[in-house]
């Protein structure tokens, strides 16, 4: 309580009034112990409801300055005392000074009066020490530069009496201090002169003049002289007050007594109250408000029906009393309009000045802020309140906040709302969140270099730089599966770009790491992977694998003349490096020398005998392969065999023996697969050498098929069709051993049973189990 005492004290001055603008007032830094910097560091300011500013702060010397010419008189009319109140708000801390600033009175107005010439009627037969009510001059200047005194012109019959009512005013009477005498003197002129106690003196002059009449000598009187009376503010219009009553001991006319307000009753009163001049009745005549005035003074004169007229005066009291009728009034002193969202607790956001111009229980409010807000109302001292921090504010939850602040008195039958509007500003507390928590991107291989596969988002909720994202590629450490010497992202948009087409026959996913970071202080980041999965499409033709070409296109192949209808020609192999519904291939025979001879199988690829021969055939026939993938669009590649079918196997044997060997039928490939599966399996190598070693020499195949071995023991045997004698080659197979004459030399394409690798140890195997009728089996390459 010490504290807010110090905060909110009030700070007095006092200056005479019509001062010219920018004369001194006080030094406000000084008395508040400010410095100048700190005036402009803690934004200093004046906190007035008023249009005109009538006192102005010099900023660069913390002086209080006149800022319009101020007159006394507009700005608080009859009163006795006038101020100017000015609140002074500081900041960091919050800090509310009242200051007040007493406009003291300079006798700058002159008494006046209201009429610059005024009739009195006197009956001579007045007595001596009557009185006669003069016209009150009026000063609006107060205190002691009001009027302080009358003074009359000098006669031989009538002084000057001076009366200082309850309120200080003063009024003057005419005093008969001789008796008149119409036939001596009728009419007399004199000047009343009201004067004020300034220094100097001002002045003002009225003329009245006095009409000796015979006749009525009794004057209506009053039986009070103060009528004291009290009502309600609300009072309806046209409700009694009270009833004045005068008598006149004069009979007849003279003795009719009618009421009327004098003169000098202000304009005001007038509005809020009427007499009725024949009863005497006084009635609201107006809407009264005890906020505005709380007691009205005003006289009333009787005044009889004769000649002259007599008249005599009362005083009337009319004390309002109050009603509540006035709602609470809120004031915000000081706003922060807008806030950060990481405000302290207790932070002081808005000091509310809280009135009401009722009086008593009617005048005590109280005021509420509606709950489940992040913020409370804290009462200080001199009916004020303090708008703090309660809770955790979070802007992008609630970005602003709407707080009705309500005020309603003791009785809770008024109350007044005032909406406060605070704005949440924005720190950087949100990092970019991207809209998925991963990304599968399918891209087709062959793609277009530089053109963007893909977008990728992050959204982050705070405001301005602090939610401006910014897209980065990282490096990965698994060179295997990153991309990022292959793609690129646009840091604004987040576009991935690939810097090079991409085939699915080399890399099928691509694994890189996307970061998004804001531009606040400090920054704050988030990653995402985006996996980059590679389509196949169908770029690839089908390869021919078997049988091998003895030249460039064309390969070779024998059939026995004997050979019965489905006998296996050969077998053409092809292999597509795409995948899927691209890498299925079918086989077709497209060309022939004699299409009823052979059929090809369309998936299998082997060549077979439709029928037997006959003497009239063509010894040599020339079939052309096609080899098509199911991709779309299809590609294919064709191979041409030439298949010989020898009348006499041993006739041939000798020119076939010189003809040369085909380098096609040991290739680099062919090494570079030994290597590879070498590598991988020493075993594996190991027992092929040593078969190699000990039982044959080795005819190799390509993609992915073992060593064709083939070994021959030599003996002699008679020929089965000639009966004479010939060289006997016995073939070993794993259990099986036959002994075949040898007309013609045969290379036996052997190779590994695919079920060795499950169940069995078959090393030398061959590709066709069956043999023909004479014990061999004639395979796709010729032995030379």
């Amino acid at each position: 309580m010490c504290a807010w005492d110090e905060i909110f004290g009030k700070i007095r001055y006092s200056i005479p009034e019509e001062l010219e603008r920018g004369a001194f007032v006080g030094n406000i830094a000084e008395d508040l112990g400010l410095s100048i910097g700190e005036m402009r560091l803690r934004k200093f300011r004046l906190v007035s409801d008023d249009a005109i500013e009538l006192l102005k702060v010099n900023m660069g010397n913390g002086i209080l300055l006149v800022n319009e010419r101020i007159d006394r008189e507009i700005l608080c009319g009859p009163s006795l005392t006038c101020s100017i109140y000015q609140d002074v708000a500081v900041e960091n801390p919050l800090e509310m000074h009242r200051v007040d600033v007493e406009i003291l009175d300079v006798n700058d107005n002159s008494p006046s009066f209201t009429k610059t010439s005024y009739s009195l009627q006197v009956s001579e037969l007045t007595a001596e020490g009557a009185l006669f009510p003069l016209e009150s001059a009026h000063d609006p200047d107060v205190g002691t530069n009001t009027v302080s005194t009358y003074q009359i012109s000098t006669n031989k019959h009538f002084g000057l009496k001076t009366h200082t009512r309850s309120d200080g005013s003063k009024i003057a009477e005419l005093v008969l201090e001789n008796p008149l005498d119409r036939e001596k003197e009728s009419t007399f002129h004199l000047t009343l002169t009201a004067i004020d106690g300034g220094i100097a003196h001002r002045s003002g002059n009225a003329r009245i003049v006095i009409t000796v009449i015979d006749g009525n000598d009794n004057a209506p009187v009053f039986n009070h002289n103060i009528y004291r009376v009290n009502i309600m503010e609300n009072t309806p219009k046209g409700n009694r007050v009270i009833t004045i009553n005068a008598t006149d001991l004069d009979e007849g006319t003279n003795g009719q007594v009618r009421y009327f307000l004098t003169s000098h009753v202000s304009k005001r009163v007038q509005e809020l109250f009427r007499l009725e001049p024949e009863t005497g009745q006084v009635r609201v005549e107006g809407s009264l408000d005890y906020e505005e005035k709380n007691t009205y003074e005003f006289e009333v004169q009787a005044v009889d029906n004769g000649t002259p007229t007599l008249a005599s005066r009362a005083l009337i009291c009319v004390e309002l009393l109050d009603v509540n009728d006035n709602a609470p009034e809120l004031k915000i002193t000081s706003v922060s309009s807008q806030i950060r969202e990481d405000v302290a607790f207790g932070s002081v956001v808005v000091i509310i000045s809280v009135f009401d111009r009722d009086s008593g229980e009617n005048g005590h409010v109280q005021c509420q802020a509606p709950p489940n807000i992040p913020f409370k109302l804290l009462k200080s001292a001199n009916n004020k309140y303090e708008l703090v921090i309660s809770n955790t504010l979070d802007r992008e939850t609630t970005p602003l906040y709407n707080i009705c602040i309500s005020a309603c008195d003791a009785v809770s039958i008024l109350s007044t709302n005032r909406t406060i509007l605070i704005s949440i500003s924005d720190i950087n507390d949100n990092a970019p969140q991207f809209t998925q928590s991963s990304y599968n991107v399918f891209l087709m291989e062959n793609n277009s270099p530089g053109a963007s596969i893909f977008t990728v988002t992050a959204l982050d909720p705070d405001l301005d730089k602090n939610s401006q994202v910014q897209y980065f590629l990282l490096e990965n450490d698994t060179e295997a599966i990153s991309g990022s010497g292959d793609l690129t992202v646009n840091s604004e948009s987040g576009y991935i770009y690939a810097l090079r087409s991409f085939d699915y026959e080399a890399r099928k996913n691509i694994h890189i790491i996307i970061q998004a970071q804001d531009a606040g202080t400090p920054t704050l980041s988030s990653t995402v992977i985006v996996n980059i999965i590679t389509l196949d499409q169908n770029d690839n033709a089908p390869t021919i694998i078997s049988p091998s070409k003895y030249n460039s296109s064309t390969a070779l192949g024998v059939v026995p003349f004997s050979a019965h209808p489905g006998y296996l020609v050969s077998k053409v192999i092809a292999r597509d490096a795409d995948s899927g519904q691209n890498a299925r291939v079918s086989y077709q025979l497209i060309e022939s020398t004699d299409r009823n001879m052979f059929s090809v199988g369309l998936t299998s690829g082997e060549i077979r005998t439709t029928r037997k021969f006959r003497d009239q055939d063509i010894l040599t026939r020339r079939l052309v392969i096609l080899v098509k993938d199911n991709g779309e669009p299809s590609l294919s590649s064709t191979v041409t065999i030439l298949v010989s079918v020898p009348s006499n196997v041993a006739e041939n044997l000798p020119e076939r023996k010189n003809t040369p060997r085909s380098s096609e039928l040991f290739s680099d490939m062919n090494v570079l697969l030994i290597i590879c599966l070498g590598s991988t399996s020493c075993l594996f190598l190991l027992i092929i050498i040593f078969l190699i070693a000990l039982k044959c020499k080795q005819n190799r195949n390509i993609y992915g098929y073992t060593s064709e071995v083939c070994c021959f023991r030599w003996g002699n045997s008679t020929d089965a069709l000639n009966g004479r004698s010939v060289p006997k080659a016995t073939l070993n197979y794993t259990n099986t051993t036959k002994t075949l004459p040898i007309r013609e030399s045969y290379n036996f394409n052997v190779c590994l049973s695919p079920e060795s690798s499950q169940s069995d140890f078959l090393f030398l195997k061959p590709c066709n189990p069956t043999l023909p009728p004479d014990g061999i089996n004639v395979l796709q390459r010729e032995i030379i």
